[in-house]
């Protein structure tokens, strides 16, 4: 069986930047255990397999693998692919505002794509409003800091506190005071994986911080997951669009639209 695939560079408009993604197309006679096995062989951060639609409405059903298992939704994976798909469907250099709707494990997800003066941008809205897990108290500043070579101290800042949230996939979220502890941040074995053990289907932590390096950057981010063969992602979208989640209770936001940049 010979499939075309397409390796991306997803949230770049640069080649070789961002977080790298592989799409394979035409993908419906493979199975779990293949895509499985192909996702490690590309080993990065993601594999995206595009299938025929169950809906007739829909563009495409989607499966994402990272080297660890599969994922129910994840961000990169669908805005690249939703790229891929309308660029293969418009004429090149052509600009182009389309509608993608792709069949995730998660739901049904909504992807406006559009290429102007050939820059590609979109923004996707989540199958699953994400939302803080209440059956997982978070752990403490102590233990979490012990995970990730950061003091107590390093912890935790104004009404951002550890937390796990979920909307698909699930991640524990670090908030942290500074630039200095985000980037010594790294992960401590034994400690990373006791932590991790207490909590069912949470893979990686997404640790962030108030600021960056533009002065209309909100915050800086990093995630780790280890246990999902991923040291260090580059950029996660998920984990992202998640952190609405954390913001809507730190912050006690009003009625209304808010936005950050990450």
């Amino acid at each position: 069986m010979k499939l075309k695939f397409y390796t991306l560079d997803v949230f770049t408009n640069r080649k070789f930047g961002g977080n790298p993604l592989a799409v394979v197309m035409g993908a419906d006679q493979l199975t779990t255990e293949q895509m499985q096995a192909i996702t490690r062989e590309f080993n990065l951060s993601e594999t995206a397999f595009v299938m025929k639609p169950v809906d007739a409405s829909s563009s495409a059903r989607v499966r994402i693998f990272y080297p660890g298992g599969e994922m129910p939704f994840a961000g990169h994976p669908t805005l690249g692919t939703a790229a891929l798909l309308a660029d293969l469907s418009e004429a090149q250099g052509d600009d182009f505002v389309r509608r993608i709707k792709l069949e995730l494990a998660a739901g049904p997800t909504i992807v406006m794509i559009g290429r102007v003066a050939g820059q590609v941008g979109g923004y996707l809205t989540a199958p699953i409003n994400p939302f803080l897990t209440p059956d997982m108290p978070a752990s403490s500043a102590a233990e979490t800091a012990k995970a990730l070579g950061l003091t107590a101290d390093d912890v935790g800042f104004g009404r951002h506190g550890v937390a796990v949230i979920e909307g698909g996939p699930r991640f524990m979220f670090v908030p942290v005071k500074s630039r200095e502890a985000l980037a010594k941040a790294r992960v401590i074995e034994p400690h990373w994986s006791k932590l991790m053990a207490r909590y069912p289907e949470v893979y990686a932590a997404y640790l962030y911080t108030v600021g960056g390096d533009s002065p209309t950057t909100s915050f800086r981010a990093r995630l780790f997951a280890p246990a999902g063969g991923i040291p260090e992602d580059p950029a996660t979208g998920s984990a992202t669009v998640f952190l609405a989640a954390q913001l809507l209770k730190a912050e006690s936001l009003a009625d209304g639209s808010h936005s950050w940049a990450l």
